[in-house]
């Protein structure tokens, strides 16, 4: 029996990495699991239904349940399919993991718009499409009268939430899905539904690029890199235990877990009138200096 015993859970992008290590933590937890994998490469092209298949094939091998599904997370109709066909494969559907994404890295000034279209499309619409449906199923089991314990739990960066340079289309994306979060979070609580996000840190295909110091240590030593690491919380997360932990962002690497403070008010000085251009400057001057310094946009 583990603590997300019965509960039924899609996971995003689970064919390889963190997503994988999500999968097999939840099934080894008790869940039902969908695994949902376009099987593409790192930059989001090609496709093969072999990385979904193989961590189901390893689920059932554990005695779990997990069925595979290559739905793309930014097709709106699709989307809408992978829920019919979780509800009709196992009944029910309790937590949303998104976590499928890709990289097309490129400095600001060079980066093309199908470069830009395409990660935005796939991080921020691929986390509005499939939550989209599934909240609206939690939504009208809660009108019927039904008890509801829905999570959603989405995947930001630390590049969404410090910036990162080189990465402008996948750090707004990200920053995005933090904010998407909040705002899930308000709405639909009502419903019995939580939002939390994490911006994980690990070894994955896409980091192992840019981060070198990402190396597996030598055997036995603690690998804080390793994206199993990662999947304890996410689980936490989508269990029922975490029903009053909603609307937070989470930081996540090895054994550490944080909660991200994000953007708040902070010093003001109020003239009572219009300002005049002229008198902005030592007003801007003012709160700046009260304010604490911005946090270092990665890769600066």
């Amino acid at each position: 029996m583990g603590i997300c015993n019965g509960r039924v859970v899609i996971v995003t992008g689970a064919g390889r990495g963190i997503g994988r290590a999500h999968a097999l933590e939840f099934a080894r937890q008790g869940a039902k699991v969908v695994v949902n994998d376009l099987g593409a490469e790192i930059d989001g092209r090609g496709g093969s239904t072999g990385p979904a298949g193989e961590v189901v094939d390893e689920i059932r091998a554990a005695g779990g349940e997990a069925i595979a599904n290559g739905a793309d997370v930014a097709d709106f109709a699709a989307t809408g399919e992978l829920v019919t066909q979780t509800l009709d494969h196992f009944g029910r559907l309790d937590v949303v993991v998104n976590n499928a994404g890709f990289l097309r890295d490129r400095m600001f000034v060079g980066t093309s718009e199908e470069e830009w279209d395409a990660v935005v499309r796939v991080h921020l619409k691929g986390h509005f499409c499939l939550s989209r449906h599934a909240a609206e199923h939690w939504r009208n089991q809660s009108k019927a009268g039904e008890a509801v314990d829905a999570r959603i739990i989405n995947t930001s960066s630390g590049a969404g939430l410090q910036g990162s340079v080189g990465q402008s289309n996948y750090s707004a994306a990200k920053g995005g899905i933090a904010t998407l979060t909040l705002i899930q979070a308000a709405e639909l609580g009502r419903y019995g539904i939580t939002s939390n996000a994490i911006a994980p840190a690990a070894r994955t295909r896409m980091t192992e690029a840019i981060f070198t110091d990402m190396a597996a240590p030598p055997e036995g030593q603690f690998d804080e890199n390793a994206p199993e690491n990662i999947s304890p919380l996410v689980v936490w997360l989508g269990s029922s235990e975490s029903r009053e932990v909603s609307g937070r962002v989470f930081e996540v690497k090895g054994g550490m877990i944080g909660v991200s403070d994000g953007w708040r008010d902070g010093p003001t000085v109020d003239k009572g009138a219009r300002w005049e251009p002229d008198e902005v400057g030592a007003a801007v001057a003012d709160v700046l200096a009260k304010a604490p310094a911005p946090q270092k946009v990665y890769g600066t």
